[in-house]
């Protein structure tokens, strides 16, 4: 009896011993010790911003912080052995904490992949080659989760960076949260925020990403030429049409009202402006250098309670014999061919796969430009199953969450709705409107919409007024979609960024990104001029 007592708990502690073999992730870093000797810190030129190991804002807990504004940021750690993505799943998980908010910045993460003879860790930067980028940027009509992948084109042995289409929002909060990327054999990949599925996507299908991985099977005939006589007018005005006798292209739009009256009590000796007479000629006035001073102008107050003052005049009326330009209608076009597009001919850069050639990663870099301080990464992780990356979830970031929310709701409800807090329904329609934005249709008017969302952000008092405008730009294009009409592009501001997705300051509404040259050069040309006369009312 003993004896087998003694098995069964041999066996017992073989379980879990396996179990644990099993839940070790490939790579962890907790922070909970310094980083300096661990990770390495770039050491070219562009890379001044100062990493620093600090506690999460009301937590014991330690992360990589951000420790300066409008810096570049770059930091290393090579790996002890690469970790092939190609066999099994492979999960890559972190935290990040965005304490000071994101106007304008990325906190994602370069998985790097194995770099040239000679290459040494710092000197890390831009440049460096990596396999994946994984994690949230948001700046000017930026806003998303970036997922691009690095593939090698089997053809032409070249690097294409491969973008996540329509990835999901970067949440606005100050609160720790935590991406996941799930890599899966099936070629499938998962993005989850919090643990919750926000985006699926297939690596080798076109739809998902931009370029799609497989490039098309046949292009356009770059040689194909329109023919001259191709008519692509689907109507055109009726040759046989004659302009009616009785049409007058010269009658004007408007025309004085013959039966108007002018209203009992008009003033007309009466101005309707004079001069203030509270007003006095400052102490300091030159006449020589300012010239000859005079009173600003004040509404009359003996015009407050008549029709009007001055000159009366016969008010405007719409024309009825007005009609305009004459144009003939439109009729079909007999000679319409459609719109002429090339010939198709097969994509000589054309291949097949069954999986994608995912390299390897052989280090997991930070490199950053960004207008805010207080980000702070915490728990990195690279995994082969998906229950150790929600253990770590449960474990590393969701303790930490629930008393940030709790503390959220605290200073929500204390504040009230007018402090400028986002409740948690002001949210959910900030995401909702983020995901419309981005609908492929909308990418004209994209940065025109995150404008609009992005002040109701600030003031959510006025949620409701920014989801009216919202759908009213939408109604305007559906309009425009519908029927026809010169289709007002939004002009976005340009982002000039260091690496692939990087984010760059961008002089968007009171960029502190710093002021341009001619603005410069105008207030030192209005600093020289003298002082305008005072003679209109200042409104």
């Amino acid at each position: 009896m003993d004896r087998m007592k003694c098995i069964l708990v041999c066996l017992v502690a073989c379980f879990f011993t396996l179990q644990l073999c099993v839940a070790d992730p490939i790579f962890y870093e907790s922070f909970d010790e310094s980083f300096e000797g661990r990770w390495i810190v770039s050491e070219k030129d562009d890379y001044e911003g100062v990493w620093k190991h600090a506690k999460s804002e009301g937590h014991d807990d330690y992360g990589l912080l951000v420790s300066e504004k409008a810096k570049k940021y770059a930091i290393v750690k090579e790996l002890d052995e690469a970790v092939s993505l190609k066999d099994g799943t492979i999960v890559l998980q972190f935290e990040t904490r965005l304490q000071n908010g994101l106007e304008c910045g990325g906190a994602y993460l370069k998985y790097l992949r194995p770099q040239a003879a000679g290459w040494i860790a710092k000197e890390f930067n831009n440049d460096s080659p990596y396999a994946i980028m994984f994690g949230p940027d948001k700046c000017g009509s930026t806003n998303k989760v970036h997922f691009i992948l690095k593939h090698k084109n089997p053809k032409t042995g070249e690097y294409v960076e491969h973008h996540l289409k329509f990835p999901p929002s970067v949440p606005v909060d100050k609160l720790s949260h935590v991406y996941t990327a799930i890599i899966k054999p099936d070629n499938d990949l998962a993005i989850l925020i919090d643990g919750e599925e926000k985006k699926t996507a297939n690596f080798l299908k076109g739809d998902d990403f931009e370029p799609p991985l497989i490039p098309a099977k046949t292009i356009p005939d770059p040689d194909d030429k329109k023919p001259e006589d191709w008519d692509e007018r689907a109507k055109i005005p009726d040759p046989a049409a004659v302009k009616p006798d009785d049409w007058d292209e010269d009658a004007p739009m408007e025309i004085e009202d013959e039966e108007a009256e002018k209203p009992e009590g008009w003033l007309d000796d009466e101005p309707e402006e004079i001069d203030d007479p509270e007003a006095s000629k400052p102490e300091d006035w030159d006449d020589e250098e300012d010239g000859e001073w005079e009173a600003p102008k004040t509404d009359n107050p003996k015009c407050a309670d008549a029709p009007g003052c001055g000159e009366w005049k016969k008010p405007m009326k719409s024309n009825p014999a007005y009609k305009g330009k004459w144009h003939a209608p439109l009729i079909e076009n007999p000679n319409y061919k459609g719109i002429w597009k090339p010939q198709e001919i097969p994509n000589p850069d054309y291949f097949e796969l069954e999986k994608p050639d995912f390299e390897p990663v052989a280090a997991v870099g930070i490199e950053i430009w960004t207008m805010q301080d207080g980000i702070l990464f915490d728990n990195i992780l690279i995994a082969t199953d998906e229950k150790v990356a929600e253990e770590y979830r449960q474990k590393t970031w969701k303790p930490k969450f629930d008393v940030e929310k709790e503390k959220q709701k605290a200073e929500e409800a204390a504040a009230g709705d007018s402090d400028g807090n986002l409740s948690e329904f002001q949210k959910k329609i900030f995401e909702v409107l983020y995901k419309f934005a981005n609908l492929p249709f909308l990418a004209d008017y994209k940065l025109k919409i995150y404008n609009i969302i992005e002040k109701g952000e600030k003031q959510p008092n006025i949620t409701i007024g920014i989801v009216v405008s919202v759908a009213l730009v939408m109604l305007t294009i559906f309009y425009r979609i519908l029927f026809g009409g010169k289709k007002a592009v939004a002009k976005a501001t340009p982002e000039v960024r260091p690496a692939a997705g990087a984010a760059k300051p961008v002089n968007n509404e009171g960029s502190s990104s710093g002021e341009k040259e001619g603005d410069k050069e105008n207030e030192s040309e209005d600093a020289a001029a003298p002082r305008r006369r005072a003679t209109r009312r200042e409104n």
